[in-house]
């Protein structure tokens, strides 16, 4: 699969390839312990977090999933607000993308994670992905929301006691 690294634009965002160099920015903008209401743990410092996106720069061990991750850089505000992934398995015919987005507290409210979202489902279906699947605490509405902006629908399977949600795009 090509173009793993690409820069998606969307209305006011662009999803820039995840960098090692990201962590010191990222590690303010995802500082808020709110964020883990829904998917537990804590916020990483950057120094943790920077060991951590060396792990994902350095891309998945097993040869058939791909790893692919971007920061939102605001491109009115010049500023890292967020991130999005998508993991990529199974056959080339049949692949599967889980995705995931979260957008700091201070940004959060203004559309950027739909927005986000959205972009990396089209970047997604452009690549020939057949499902593209999310999975959203029951809980968290906001994240249902974006789920369902960007296509998705809830189904009645639960991981680790999330909804599972999913678009077949192919």
């Amino acid at each position: 699969m090509t173009g793993l690294s690409a820069v998606i634009p969307t209305a006011r965002l662009e999803l820039r390839p995840l960098r090692i160099e990201h962590a010191a920015e990222m590690a303010g903008v995802l500082s808020d312990p709110g964020l883990h209401t829904f998917i537990g743990g804590a916020p990483l410092d950057a120094t943790a977090l920077r060991a951590r996106y060396e792990r994902l720069v350095a891309g998945s061990p097993d040869p058939e999933v791909a790893w692919c991750n971007w920061v939102l850089h605001a491109v009115a505000e010049q500023c890292l607000v967020g991130t999005v992934q998508a993991t990529l398995s199974g056959p080339t015919a049949a692949r599967t993308a889980e995705v995931a987005w979260v957008v700091g507290a201070p940004w959060q409210g203004r559309g950027y994670a739909t927005e986000a979202a959205r972009g990396l489902v089209g970047w997604l279906t452009a690549r020939s992905v057949a499902e593209v699947v999310a999975h959203v605490h029951p809980r968290h509405q906001a994240s249902a929301a974006v789920a369902r902006a960007a296509g998705l629908t809830p189904t009645g399977e639960r991981q680790d006691g999330e909804i599972r949600w999913r678009a077949d795009v192919a």
